[in-house]
């Protein structure tokens, strides 16, 4: 038996699994939720701290319910939450709370950076991508104006999946995949970018600040005895480069070649495909970031998904379950009512200051299950204006992989189906990024006790054993309601121009 743990750390929780590389099965997770520091201006952080106790709290969890001996664990890979700011000084303290992907309270500072870089297209000719107020260069501004007592301490700038591996193994590095989200990479060279950090400290901190970069495929190091004696591990047990949480839901959803879409229908959207070239997108919405496989992994996000539905399921106050039966008490269209599902705002098109909004009301079609319908509708339309523009990319999808929970409504999957006129599937394993972390570990595994290997066709070869579809909902698009909505989604964005000219279709 040789055992693997998939670590995922998010904003929500922190989730484990436990896998058998003999087998080719899951043996056990566990999970640990985490708390949220939050206001009004847009600050959201965490303290640190709290991932190292829900990993702990998680990974015993996940060994107890596998009832295997944690010390037959070979290597762990840890996938973290975009963008955070984790700041250290020379011993290893955390000098301040992370501030996180959802942190809007360094908007004004993302603003100068983005005009000190030449706006939009200057930004994406010096890196590749548009700085965005979620990434973590914004943060690093915002520390160092708001706190230069302990700016003149820091020592390195980590991420939060980062920050797990240093605290793992005592190592202070970062790898391509999660780094393409600071701001501070330039995502082709796949290197630091000198000019993007001075012109947020010219003095040399930062650049000296910034850790060194490591490929997806490397082991970093092995657990330090703190980490393994509160784990339960042995001292032995390597840790892989590990990545951002798309980056490693890639490698958990076997997207990993072209063809191949994943979705995430989540809190917020998400969608990302592979490519083995540095994508040099026509749009600044297209992140296109490194992947944790030594390719490349355009991306896009969308605010409003589940917390739109679920904006709605509050105020009717219905669970879950309930929200599905009024769904599948409304007909497509909703009746003609139409809504723009902008609850947080929109980043996709780049709306941060938009409302929410219903259209098209009248006595007869203002109803519960229109409701649900309305907003389901509206957040998988937001995605596909998404697809259409990786579609101009020449990014085309012969299958869309959903994960997320509105994935697991068959009603929300043939409307994902038929609004985007492709097959959807979801995987067997819902834990795409924690599963992703474990295959990464075998993989990096695999090729520091076998140098000579191709590294490519390992990799594929554990997607193809530990990633399966699930074939029960595998669900094809009925083409005449896919014509329907193609019309529909034309309303969308008619409306969607009307109420924000700016946006271009």
């Amino acid at each position: 038996m040789s055992l693997y743990a998939g670590i995922d750390c998010g904003t929500q929780g922190t989730k484990v699994v436990i896998v058998d590389s003999k087998q080719g099965a899951i043996l056990g997770e566990g999970s640990a939720a985490h708390r949220l520091i939050s206001d009004q201006n847009g600050r959201r952080e965490q303290e640190a701290g709290w991932w190292i106790e829900a990993l702990i709290a998680a990974f015993h969890q996940a060994v107890s319910q596998a009832g295997v001996d944690p010390h037959q664990i070979v290597a762990l890979g840890v996938s973290g939450q975009q963008h955070g700011f984790v700041p250290l000084d020379e011993q290893g303290n955390v000098l301040h709370s992370v501030k996180l992907w959802c942190d809007t309270e360094t908007a004004a500072e993302n603003e100068a950076l983005l005009e000190q870089l030449g706006g939009v297209q200057g930004s994406l000719a010096q890196l590749g991508v548009m700085v965005a107020t979620g990434y973590t260069a914004s943060k690093i501004i915002w520390f160092k104006q708001q706190h230069p007592e302990l700016w003149a301490r820091l020592h390195t700038v980590l991420l939060p999946h980062d920050y797990l591996n240093f605290w793992l193994t005592g190592e202070r590095v970062a790898e391509y995949g999660d780094a393409s989200g600071t701001g501070l990479l330039n995502v082709r060279t796949r290197e630091w970018d000198r000019h993007t950090v001075d012109l947020i400290d010219s003095s040399g901190r930062l650049w000296n600040a910034l850790p060194p970069l490591k490929s997806a495929e490397s082991c970093i190091g092995r657990l330090r005895p703190e980490a393994a004696q509160r784990l339960g591990l042995s001292t032995a047990t390597r840790v892989a480069t590990g990545g951002g949480d798309n980056m490693m839901a890639a490698i958990g959803s076997g997207n990993i070649a072209t063809g191949t879409v994943t979705m995430s229908l989540g809190t917020s959207g998400t969608l990302f495909a592979w490519s083995d070239t540095p994508v040099v997108a026509e749009s600044e919405m297209i992140a296109g970031f490194c992947s944790s496989t030594n390719g490349w992994l355009p991306l896009i996000c969308t605010m409003n998904v589940t917390s739109a539905t679920t904006s709605v399921q509050s105020l009717l106050e219905e669970d879950v379950a309930g929200f599905n039966q009024l769904l599948a008490q409304a007909a497509p269209g909703a009746g003609g009512v139409e809504m723009l599902p902008f609850f947080n705002g929109e980043r996709v098109p780049q709306l941060p200051a938009a409302r929410a909004s219903l259209h098209n009301l009248n006595s007869d079609n203002f109803t519960r299950a229109n409701l649900c319908m309305a907003v389901v509708e509206s957040a998988t339309y937001g995605l596909r204006y998404g697809i259409e523009l990786f579609r101009r990319q020449g990014i085309e999808a012969q299958e869309i992989r959903l994960t997320g929970g509105g994935a697991r409504s068959p009603l929300w999957r043939q409307i994902v189906a038929d609004v985007m006129g492709t097959p959807v599937v979801c995987l067997n394993v819902k834990e795409t990024a924690a599963l992703g972390g474990a295959i990464q570990a075998m993989w990096a595994t695999a090729l520091a006790e076998d140098p000579g290997q191709q590294a490519e066709s390992v990799l594929s070869h554990l997607c193809q054993r530990f990633v399966s579809l699930d074939e029960a909902t595998r669900t094809a698009p009925n083409a005449e309601r896919q014509a329907q909505y193609d019309q529909r989604y034309q309303r969308y964005l008619q409306r969607l121009q009307q109420a924000y000219p700016e946006v271009q279709l």
